[in-house]
This record gives structure tokens, C-alpha cells and sequence, in this order.
């Protein structure tokens, strides 16, 4: 017999929409191989939903906290229940746009220069200071977005001095902040599938209407286009592939993550920009995307990362 499987979405958080899309649409793929599904929705009560719905095994399609940041992880393994996708760590560190540069940078992955940003920085005197900190380090033009978000939320590329006070105080209500220096390129992002062997979905080109791969450009049909393979030279999209690799297994992630990069125009070496541990599963989506040009449909896809899970919760 198949397991049953509690498909984990919706939740609190600002990415709410998108993750409640991203849980229909996996249900709906595991629904149609022969599962039985209990969908849930995240709220105070998961544990006794969770033991209820007698799953025996949780696929999360949750985005930003507390899903994708450890907490969800941490909680699925008190009580014992096999998930999909990277544990605690992998998660926590994954999330955090600060603490993964940090890690990074250590596996020797090229990073763009950045400052963490914080509210107790703004006010009473300091913001100039700030200004002055920022400009000094990083530039103009320079990207300031919030640490721990994700689907773009927040992210501004700042072109003039003045508008750097409102860009980090719109970031800063997210949390901590993070700012860095804008690469002119391309932006690439590479799926890695697997755990102890994992492998490379082809890479996507990203090219949007607006001004970079924003909420809307990302989530409305129409406002970017996906070109595979990105037109880049091939040497940039292979180490773009050692790369997300390389931020997989440093970072301990499972089953699957994407890694987003920016291919520097002039030298067209790629900056890594974020990982993400659980991709997002909407029609517009880059991950199921880059699998589907790899030869898996969304149902085997999703089936498949049903299956990992087991063999290795069996191990």
C-alpha cells in the first residue's frame, strides 16, 4: 500500500497564498498516482491535526517561517514524522540571506559583498550613518531586501542616496535586513535533486518585465520568461552547477533545493544569491520548470521526492 501523506501549507506567513497554491497543486499530483492525502493547514493546532490525519510522512509546502526556516523541521521531529525536504539546520541556515553568504563564502562560492542591516540602526541620528556605511561599502547602485523572506518580498535595488532610508525601513519590517552590491548580469537558477547523490536540473535564464525577478514578475502569468538553456557561455552555467551543488551539500540540505545566481556581465563568473530549501510548486515555478525540461513531470517529480523520503527515514 502507498503511505499516506499529510501535505503541510498555507501558515501565517506573507508567502500564505503562494504556499497554499504550491499544496494544492503537489495534493493534486499525489492524488492522482494513488495517495491519500489529508491537506493541513498550519495554524496552532498542527500537532493534533497532524495526529489525526495518521499520515506517515509530511510533505511541506510551506514558504517562509515558520515552515521553511527549522521550526516546522524541529516540531516534525519531535513527534516523530518523516518530512520532505532539509532538516533543521539546512533550513535555518538556508533561510537566513546573512548567515548562508557567511557559509558560503567559506565553501568558496563566489557571493556578492554584503552588510546585515538593523532597525536599531535607523533613528535618533544614526540613519545618515547608516547611509554613509552603506554608500561607502557597497555603492550605488545596491540591493537591500529583508534576511529571512522570500518570493522577493521586500527587495528594492537602490539607484539614488535618498532612497536608501525607505528601502531598509521597508525591509526592516520583515525583520533583519541584509544589503548588497548589485551585479549587472544574468540572472540564472539551478535545481539540485537528491540527497547523498545529488544532481543538477537543467539551468533557467530569468528575464523579467520589471526591474528584476520580482513577486508579481515571479507569480503572474506573462510577466517573465524562462529560457533554458541561459544565454550565458556554457563554462559559467557549469560552474553555476558546482556551485548550487557544492551549496547543497555544504549546507546539508535533502531531496531538493534551488539555488538562484546573478551571472556577472563582465566577467561571467556567477554570484551566488540565495538557496532556497523548499522551491516553490505553482504553475510559474522554476523548479518543476527545470524538471520538466529534464524529462520528469510534476507527478513523478513529486512522487519521487515521496520515495526518497521513505528510503531514507528507513535507513
Amino acid at each position: 500500500m502507498k503511505p499516506k501523506v499529510a501535505v503541510l501549507m498555507g501558515g501565517s506567513s506573507v508567502e500564505r497564498e503562494i504556499s497554499l497554491i504550491t499544496g494544492e497543486k503537489i495534493s493534486g499530483a499525489l492524488v492522482s498516482r494513488g495517495y491519500e492525502v489529508a491537506r493541513i493547514d498550519l495554524d496552532e493546532d498542527i500537532v493534533d491535526k497532524l495526529k489525526a490525519s495518521r499520515a506517515d510522512l509530511v510533505f511541506i509546502a510551506l514558504h517562509g517561517s515558520p515552515g521553511e526556516d527549522g521550526t516546522i523541521q524541529g516540531l516534525l521531529e519531535i513527534i516523530g514524522l518523516p518530512y520532505v525536504g532539509s532538516g533543521v539546520l539546512a533550513s535555518a541556515v538556508g533561510i537566513d540571506k546573512i548567515r548562508s553568504k557567511m557559509l558560503f563564502s567559506a565553501l568558496g562560492i563566489p557571493a556578492p559583498f554584503h552588510l546585515p542591516v538593523s532597525s536599531r540602526e535607523l533613528g535618533e541620528g544614526r540613519t545618515e550613518q547608516l547611509i554613509q556605511r552603506l554608500v561607502g561599502a557597497l555603492g550605488l547602485p545596491m540591493v537591500i531586501k529583508p534576511a529571512m523572506t522570500g518570493s522577493a518580498i521586500g527587495v528594492r535595488i537602490v539607484r539614488e542616496k535618498a532612497d536608501i532610508e525607505p528601502a531598509v525601513l521597508e525591509a526592516v519590517r520583515f525583520g533583519e535586513a541584509i544589503a548588497e552590491e548589485f551585479i549587472e548580469g544574468t540572472e540564472i537558477t539551478t535545481g539540485v535533486l537528491g540527497t547523498e547523490q545529488p544532481r543538477t536540473l537543467p539551468a533557467i535564464e530569468i528575464v523579467s518585465e520589471g526591474e528584476f525577478y520580482d513577486f508579481e514578475a515571479k507569480y503572474t502569468p506573462g510577466k517573465s520568461e524562462h529560457v533554458i538553456p541561459p544565454r550565458v557561455p556554457s563554462e559559467a552555467i557549469k560552474k553555476a552547477e558546482a556551485f548550487a551543488v557544492a551549496a547543497h551539500v555544504g549546507l546539508g540540505c535533502s531531496c531538493l533545493s534551488r539555488v538562484d545566481f546573478i551571472v556577472d556581465r563582465e566577467d561571467d563568473l556567477p554570484y551566488i544569491l540565495e538557496i532556497n530549501t523548499i522551491p516553490g510548486m505553482t504553475p510559474t515555478s522554476l523548479f518543476p520548470e527545470a524538471a520538466k525540461a529534464a524529462g520528469i513531470n510534476f507527478g513523478d517529480l513529486v512522487e519521487s521526492l515521496v520515495k526518497l523520503t521513505l528510503a531514507e527515514s528507513d535507513r
